[in-house]
């Protein structure tokens, strides 16, 4: 049965009310045609309960807008730009960092800019500035559920250099108030490539505000620098924007549930609104928090990843630097969504803490 306004609904009971499913929900192809995102593909997705979403096909199929009933979910950036316009040396990426619900940084270095062994690595790595291609929807009944699904490929490759592929799958269904992300990364070169991941799911205003906090239950938290040193004590509250404020960021070792996952959530409880993860705890081990509260830069990322923020290099000197070797492949898995009720929220809060 799907949850829709309110009711149960079976599959026969919608198909008889409606003469095309995407009266209720589904997902539509289009392109951007305006500014620095001129010629970008996009697929707008809608579950039908309110929940709302936008992928950029030619930015590795990383989610940008998302709402719920008009209520916005994540943080957005004007400097949003398609991969023609990606600086890679330095700090060029946020040259056309967008913001956006999930911003996939790798597939073979995170982290500030830094040179390895000769190779220059720009910002938070190249994949999300690749395109995907061999992009599928599939929309359908499974059962009483009518699913919709998105696929595509994008490939990190260069010559005499690494040749990682990553096979996403984003999936939601008609009265959801959630998508799931599927990743494969897999070497389809013929040498032992360095592998490095982190999902940058960026959560903004009404989400983040002076009337909200993080939800999360961790065994310890770690400051990264001075700045967030002197913002410890409250890295899961938020401030008031502020023009000269230095970003903070937090290590969090997350308690794993039983079921192998982590959860996190960002609530306004003063709304009865946020948005959560949920992700499979065993490929990402570690979850880093960006708490930025500038004025126009105002935005709390939850940011699950194979590593801290450590230097390649520092990574290959100890010996931990991932590699994978020819053919093979890792996958990866996440749930993001919207709280849209006080008691949504309250029973989120008691799953975090079973």
């Amino acid at each position: 049965m799907t949850q829709l306004y309110g009711k149960q609904y079976s599959k026969d009971e919608l198909e008889r009310m409606t003469g095309y499913m995407f009266q209720l929900a589904g997902i539509q192809l289009g392109e951007l045609t305006d500014g620095r995102a001129r010629g970008m593909r996009v697929a707008t997705v809608r579950t039908g309960s309110g929940f709302e979403f936008q992928v950029l096909l030619d930015r590795a199929m990383d989610i940008w807008l998302a709402e719920h009933a008009g209520r916005p979910l994540a943080w957005l950036h004007p400097a949003l730009g398609g991969p023609a316009l990606y600086e890679p040396r330095g700090d060029g990426w946020a040259r056309t960092f967008g913001g956006g619900l999930v911003t996939t940084c790798g597939l073979t270095h995170f982290g500030h800019p830094e040179v390895d062994q000769g190779e220059e690595l720009g910002l938070h790595g190249r994949i999300s500035h690749c395109a995907a291609s061999s992009c599928q929807v599939r929309e359908g009944w499974q059962g009483d559920d009518y699913t919709l699904e998105l696929t595509g490929v994008t490939r990190q490759a260069v010559l005499f250099g690494e040749y990682l592929t990553l096979e996403r799958t984003i999936s939601t269904r008609l009265g959801a108030n959630h998508l799931a992300i599927h990743d494969r990364v897999r070497n389809d070169g013929y040498r032992p490539t360095p592998h490095m991941i982190l999902y940058h799911c960026n959560f903004g205003f009404p989400v983040v505000s002076p009337d909200s906090e993080v939800l999360l239950a961790d065994e310890a938290v770690r400051p990264r620098d001075e700045d967030a040193r002197a913002g410890v004590d409250r890295w899961h509250l938020f401030e008031a924007p502020q023009a000269d404020f230095r970003e903070q960021v937090f290590f969090h070792q997350p308690r794993v549930g039983a079921d192998g996952m982590v959860r996190a959530a960002i609530v306004n409880r003063q709304l009865g609104f946020g948005a959560f993860i949920r992700y499979r705890a065993a490929e990402l081990p570690c979850l880093a928090q960006w708490k930025m509260m500038g004025a126009r830069d105002y935005v709390c990322a939850l940011e699950p990843a194979n590593y801290w923020e450590t230097p390649r290099h520092v990574l290959r000197e100890e010996g931990r630097l991932r590699f994978l070797q020819p053919g093979e492949e890792v996958d990866y898995y996440l749930e993001i969504g919207a709280l849209t009720s006080v008691e949504e929220v309250q029973a989120f809060e008691r799953e975090i803490g079973e």
